[in-house]
């Protein structure tokens, strides 16, 4: 079927595609016309009005002028077995939304990135030490053994182990990378990106064809962290990008972690400065899981890649839509009032049944958990 720019698709790449216009400008303009496709149809006086769009952006918009054709851009999307995730579909990652200036657009490869999964930021030095690589690698395939998920950034050292730690421990790795989707750098990371694919997911914000260009890798660290829970830094020299990482996370309301490391390595100072400002010092996965509140009990051995302990038998239908409601991290029972469109009273005794059942534990201030 022949596309045109105005398939739902094609009009997010479009509206992405204009020249100037940021994520945040992006996302005043749908809030104000509801789609990409009525932002279009809008006109210059009403466009230029918008929070955050200048008046030469809103000429562009009138004008449907591109940086790339949207159409020719889906085209290569399509060829290189990639698809587009929109901002509002149902896949796209909750916590990532909650940034300042999520991509309206993501790039992906690989499986949907699952809807209630844990994910923790694994990051630091590209030429670490024997002691960084190991570290990393446990620290990704305990937290996959416990049902967690790993992101990084495919960069060499750090980021590749914990990526083949998460593998390792069968667990659903998250590679956030700084060219377009249908480039590998480093190149040595080839089969690596692969097994991603095949178990994990590959995202980007950076159309086709896109260099690894240095100032792409700092825009990209906001997404790393704004897809996890918390962020570890695993050996990192006082100028490191993961530093970048760490202070991202912090504006973004996540937690920061940092392994401790020699004194006289050079590669532990970015670490221990963060430890001295107030990250949390952690030695493995039980640390930082333990930290952010997750209970899940160990994979077993031989589990599916991306599965944790299973579903706890003898639910009835109410209690089994509750269980797909709460997560491994604590839910307000509102919260789970409103996404179950429940009533309040109907939805607290089947969390009392369920706690009693131990599939489900109350926390403080009517916070539940798995």
């Amino acid at each position: 079927m022949k596309k045109t720019w105005s398939d739902e698709k094609c009009a997010w790449l479009a509206l992405y595609m204009v020249p100037g216009l940021g994520n945040v400008a992006f996302k005043n303009l749908l809030d104000e016309f509801g789609t990409p496709e009525a932002v279009f149809e809008a006109k210059y006086s009403h466009l230029a009005n918008v929070e955050g769009v200048r008046k030469a952006t809103a000429r562009k918009i009138a004008a449907r002028e591109f940086v790339i054709d949207p159409v020719d851009e889906l085209r290569k999307v399509e060829k290189c077995n990639a698809r587009i995730l929109t901002y509002k579909d149902s896949s796209y990652p909750g916590l990532l939304k909650e940034i300042h200036d999520p991509p309206m657009v993501l790039y992906i490869k690989g499986k949907d990135i699952p809807v209630n999964q844990t994910f923790v930021a694994v990051v630091g030095s590209r030429n670490a030490t024997h002691y960084g690589i190991k570290t990393a690698e446990n620290i990704g395939t305990g937290l996959a053994r416990r049902g967690a998920g790993v992101v990084s950034g495919l960069a060499r050292g750090i980021d590749a182990a914990s990526h083949t730690g998460c593998l390792r421990g069968r667990g659903f790795t998250i590679a956030v990378i700084g060219t377009g989707i249908d480039r590998v750098y480093p190149a040595s990371n080839r089969k690596l990106l692969n097994q991603i694919t095949e178990s994990g997911a590959v995202v980007s914000e950076f159309p086709i064809g896109s260099p690894p260009e240095p100032k792409n890798f700092p825009i990209r660290n906001r997404i790393i962290s704004g897809l996890a829970r918390g962020v570890v830094v695993v050996e990192a020299t006082r100028k490191s990008g993961s530093l970048i990482t760490a202070s991202l996370a912090l504006e973004q309301g996540r937690e920061v972690f940092a392994v401790p490391g020699s004194i006289e390595s050079f590669k532990s100072v970015g670490t221990h400065y963060l430890i001295k400002q107030g990250a949390r010092l952690i030695e493995n996965s039980d640390d930082i899981l333990d930290e952010l509140g997750f209970i899940r009990p160990p994979v077993k051995t031989g589990a599916p890649s991306g599965e944790g302990s299973g579903t706890p038998p003898e639910m009835d239908d109410s209690e089994r839509k509750v269980y797909e409601i709460v997560s491994d991290y604590p839910m307000h029972i509102d919260e789970i009032v409103r996404l179950g469109d429940m009533d309040p009273g109907s939805a607290l005794g089947i969390l009392m049944r369920m706690e009693l059942k131990g599939i489900i534990r109350q926390l403080p201030g009517k916070m539940f958990v798995r």
